[in-house]
């Protein structure tokens, strides 16, 4: 006869002989790019999730009803997203991915008409300037007024965004010479601007016609700062345009996950640390280990897992969880992020009983969900799945489901003809209260990769990357923290 466990015993040990040289906790992007990076460079390297599922605030769940992994919500990513694809190319999964051959979207306005924006085949920004030029959804004023941009920008360079005084220059200026090669003399002469300058004020500065905010520079806003453009610093926006249009046109490109997000980089991301001796632990929530000033590891329900480097990727919501008790060292640090303001984004998955889309992807300006994706587009099957997003939701983030599937009807109806006649199979609306972080002029400053405290790192999109709260500002910083910890 076998023993008899003794009621209230501890469970055995589960990290009995477990070594490390770096522990990551959290499997999303930024902890999945410092600990693939950090394996390749030689390091032991352990990862521990919370959570029993792997990817973060980027990953997917099971519908239970229709049988699918539905995203928790839809990310694309972009052509110059270079430490995210530098992550999938590294764990092989560069296939889970579909590039879309340079830039082109569909709008389609609050009256119903329909307008591609389509980015010509030119050199970076000329592409861009081609594109808008073109678009027949703009008066020729309205078209023109991108031009005033260039009038802004003059031959010297200006500060980093912010902090520096407007640079004049005469029309048709300097910005949009095919000479001008690098990111810094493109965008930053034109950008430079008061240091509490919004999105808004950036646009109004610039001349920016209405209908093009409308159509193009708020719609592009939105989804890269989830914040509307009162509010959002103009220095993040310089960023985005940095990265979309410098001296690479294929930077524009559109690169739209093929499989669940789940799918595309957390699961690939396990196989590949494991098949190479590396742990990956899930339902494993860790408290960062200090004495004398410095990192000694971790501890897991009571266990020490020892360790000379932490680094932490958990949200800015999350990291004085990380602690019994609050470092002295990282007061000012905690202060912070308890301070950052969390911000929503909503989306509302339909399931109709016939295809209703066109396109994979359509705008939705003026609308209060600004996105539609045809999921049976993008990852295949029978039917129709639409994923429709709202960034900067926090006006409907409190409504309940069926308000919000409502609201997603009546817009998407608004655009497309075939949605009024197909029957809706189902609806789900997904929340993520604490999706991005606030990017206004005053927020919090962000957090650099060192920290006071010896051998503790800090990543994820929130740390200072100069980016905002994309996937690609995780992989920054998950990669920034790996050369820090192998420095």
């Amino acid at each position: 006869m076998g023993a008899r466990a003794t009621v209230g015993a501890r469970p055995p040990p589960v990290f009995t002989g477990v070594t490390a040289d770096v522990i990551v906790i959290g499997a999303g992007v930024a902890g999945f790019s410092a600990a693939t990076a950090l394996a390749d460079a030689g390091a032991r390297v352990l990862v521990l999730e919370a959570r029993p599922g792997l990817g973060g605030r980027a990953t997917a769940f099971n519908d239970p009803e229709t049988g699918e992994r539905v995203d928790n919500g839809q990310h694309i990513l972009m052509g110059c997203y270079d430490d995210t694809l530098k992550l999938l190319e590294r764990i092989g999964a560069s296939d889970r991915v579909r590039w879309q051959a340079g830039l082109a979207l569909a709008m389609i306005d609050r009256q119903g008409h329909e307008s591609v924006l389509k980015l010509p085949p030119l050199p970076s920004p000329l592409h861009l300037l081609g594109g808008v030029l073109a678009w027949d959804a703009l008066s020729w004023r309205e078209r023109l007024s991108i031009l005033r941009i260039g009038a802004a920008s003059g031959p010297a360079k200006a500060g980093r965004y912010i902090g520096t005084a407007p640079v004049s220059a005469p029309m048709f200026a300097p910005m949009w010479r095919p000479a001008l090669a690098g990111p810094d003399s493109m965008w930053r002469p034109a950008l430079a601007g008061p240091s509490r300058e919004t999105v808004r004020d950036w646009l109004t500065r610039h001349g920016q016609a209405p209908r093009l905010c409308e159509l193009f520079w708020e719609p592009l806003a939105l989804a890269a700062l989830n914040q509307s453009i009162d509010q959002a610093a103009a220095s993040y926006f310089v960023a985005v345009l940095e990265q979309m249009f410098g001296p690479d046109p294929a930077a524009a490109s559109l690169v739209i996950p093929a499989v669940p997000l789940d799918e595309m980089y957390a699961e690939p991301a396990r196989a590949w640390l494991e098949a190479r001796g590396h742990e990956v632990r899930v339902n494993a929530p860790a408290k960062v280990a200090i004495a004398d000033g410095r990192v000694t590891g971790v501890r897991v329900r009571g266990e020490h897992v020892p360790a000379p480097t932490v680094i932490s990727t958990v949200p800015w919501h999350a990291l004085g969880a990380l602690f019994d008790a609050p470092p002295a060292a990282l007061a000012a640090t905690l202060a912070n992020a308890s301070a950052l303001a969390s911000l929503p984004i909503v989306t509302v998955n339909l399931w109709f009983d016939r295809p209703v889309m066109h396109e994979p992807l359509i705008g939705l300006p003026g609308r209060a969900f600004q996105w539609v994706f045809d999921r049976r587009a993008i990852v295949g099957g029978s039917g129709s799945h639409l994923s429709m997003i709202s960034s900067g939701a926090e006006a409907i983030v409190s409504m309940t489901n069926e308000a919000l599937i409502a609201t997603a009807l009546a817009d998407v109806r608004s655009a497309l003809p075939a949605t009024r006649v197909a029957v809706v199979r189902k609806g789900l609306a997904v929340r993520e209260k604490r999706s991005t972080f606030s990017l206004a002029p005053d927020a919090p400053p962000r957090p650099q990769t060192a920290t006071a405290i010896a051998g503790l790192l800090l990543a994820g999109d929130w740390v200072d990357t100069g980016l905002p709260a994309t996937i690609e500002s995780a992989a920054v910083s998950g990669h920034r923290a790996a050369r820090v910890a192998t420095g």
